[in-house]
């Protein structure tokens, strides 16, 4: 059985781009399906039964909004 390296990327995207990623993630989650994303050259595939939490951070003058599925391989 294969470890997964660590990753931490970012991926910058347009408005319109983001809001298309968006239906789609919502659209599963109303459906129970599986979500595929490609995100720098990698395709993740995130379960119906990923927990979903919004996070809010503040630091510095800078705030950031988070929205993020997470789930155990």
């Amino acid at each position: 059985m294969s470890k997964k390296n660590n990753r931490d990327v970012e991926r910058i995207y347009s408005v319109k781009q983001f809001a298309a990623k968006l239906r789609r993630l919502a659209d599963a989650l109303e459906e129970g399906k599986r979500f595929s994303i490609q995100v720098a050259g990698k395709r993740i595939s995130v379960p119906s039964s990923a927990s979903i939490s919004v996070e809010h951070e503040r630091s510095d003058g800078a705030e950031e909004v988070e929205f993020q599925l997470k789930w155990e391989n």
